[in-house]
């Protein structure tokens, strides 16, 4: 119980604690560009992200009447959340963003086959925060150009790591 509340007291310190990466949109994404925003939780939903439980993997967010939303991210209930403290997981979340930046978002993903994929949930300063990205999808054969490259970019290195050893 006291490593809970010290781990709780660093997070509330000001140390990022990554709850859930989206590591499935690297692969199918090209990023183009990424933005941190926050998000209207309630309580409940709060401690259960607290708890390290997620799912951001079928999320994806949306602009609906000037203001951006988060569709299917899942927050399961909290444990001790009965009756009317507890929240519907699977229900849209609103994201805390400037009026800008959704005009911006808007205009990019209007003029371009574009969209917007949550890469990260996080705490920052003891509040949640969501790092979203604007993104465009691959195809199957940009995905194995895109696993050949990396594969390429790690022998590279593996092989400068082995002759600065031996050199």
């Amino acid at each position: 119980m006291q490593e809970r509340r010290a781990k709780l007291k660093s997070d509330a310190a000001g140390g990022d604690r990554v709850v859930a990466t989206n590591r499935r949109a690297r692969h199918d994404y090209e990023i183009i560009e990424t933005l941190e925003c926050g998000i209207m939780l309630t309580g409940s939903e709060v401690k259960s992200l607290r708890e390290g439980k997620a799912q951001i993997a079928d999320a994806y967010a949306r602009i609906d009447n000037d203001e951006l939303w988060l569709f299917q991210m899942h927050i399961p209930p909290w444990a001790f959340a009965v009756g009317f403290g507890s929240h519907d997981p699977d229900r849209k979340r609103k994201l805390l963003i400037h009026r800008r930046e959704i005009d911006d978002l808007r205009e990019e993903t209007k003029t371009q086959p574009l969209t917007i994929v949550p890469l990260k949930l996080y705490f920052k300063d003891g509040r949640a925060k969501v790092e979203i990205a604007l993104a465009k999808g691959r195809k199957q054969q940009d995905r194995r150009q895109a696993l050949k490259e990396r594969d390429a970019e790690r022998e590279i290195a593996r092989a400068v790591r082995n002759a600065e050893k031996f050199a």
